[in-house]
């Protein structure tokens, strides 16, 4: 009996084009998971990014002997990060999802 199942490490070929993403379908989903994980991925990125800049805040108010308020974090890099990717990520999900419901069947 043959295996059709991808060996380890590689993904089948159906899995490896435009609209996937690690395998992911992410060209298949509908309008409103398009927004809700573009909107997703940008509060992802907000308190990523935020995060991050509380830390090098601390490192450097710790190191430098300096006082930088951390509410910096929040509205000059969590705040931008955030919405640029959600952008990019609405752009994105929202191109693939024009370009299936265009496509003919």
């Amino acid at each position: 009996m043959t295996d059709s199942s991808p060996t380890h490490g590689q993904l089948p070929a159906r899995a490896s084009g435009a609209g996937y993403l690690f395998g992911v379908p992410i060209g298949d989903f509908g309008w409103f998971g398009s927004l809700l994980i573009g909107v997703g991925s940008g509060f992802i990125a907000f308190f990523a990014s935020t995060f991050l800049a509380i830390l090098f805040i601390l490192v450097y108010n710790t190191t430098a002997h300096r006082n930088i308020d951390f509410a910096l974090s929040y509205s000059r890099i969590g705040l931008p990060a955030g919405i640029i990717v959600m952008i990019f990520a609405l752009g994105y999900l929202g191109r693939l999802w024009a370009k299936r419901m265009l496509r003919p069947n």
